[in-house]
């Protein structure tokens, strides 16, 4: 059975509990093939990419899921990371860790290793419960 977990940074520090209020990154898994990615401050139509799967492939119904700017989003984060964290990183690095549509497999059979690239490469410490796995 896949993970289904939450992970919000927020105010230096990874957290199970939605942010209420400031600059956060949150991550949801969803049965190890999604993670949904939010954050903020974020592009003007907001924060929002996926890993794994997108929710409209994965489900095969393109009502799950909004279409989502993956250069847009890359570009976001890359910002979110200076902004925050003080971190150059490379929008491309990024870009190529995010969800195309319609892919019929992701680049890892386990997303959970994929959330893991993307936040390193953003510059933060990993979830102690992924840190360990």
């Amino acid at each position: 059975m896949g993970s289904f977990e939450a992970y919000v940074f927020v105010d230096g520090r990874w957290s199970s509990h939605e942010a209420s209020r400031g600059p956060f990154l949150a991550v949801s898994l969803h049965d190890s093939d999604i993670a949904t990615v939010t954050y903020a401050p974020g592009p003007q139509h907001g924060g929002l990419a996926y890993l794994g799967f997108q929710p409209r492939d994965y489900f095969e119904d393109p009502t799950a899921s909004d279409e989502v700017n993956l250069d847009e989003q890359a570009a976001g984060l890359s910002v979110w990371a200076r902004d925050v964290l003080s971190a150059e990183v490379d929008p491309a690095r990024v870009r190529s860790l995010l969800a195309e549509s319609g892919i019929e497999e992701p680049m890892d059979d386990f997303v959970e290793d994929t959330v893991r690239r993307l936040i390193t490469v953003l510059g933060l410490p990993l979830p102690d419960d992924l840190a360990a796995a």
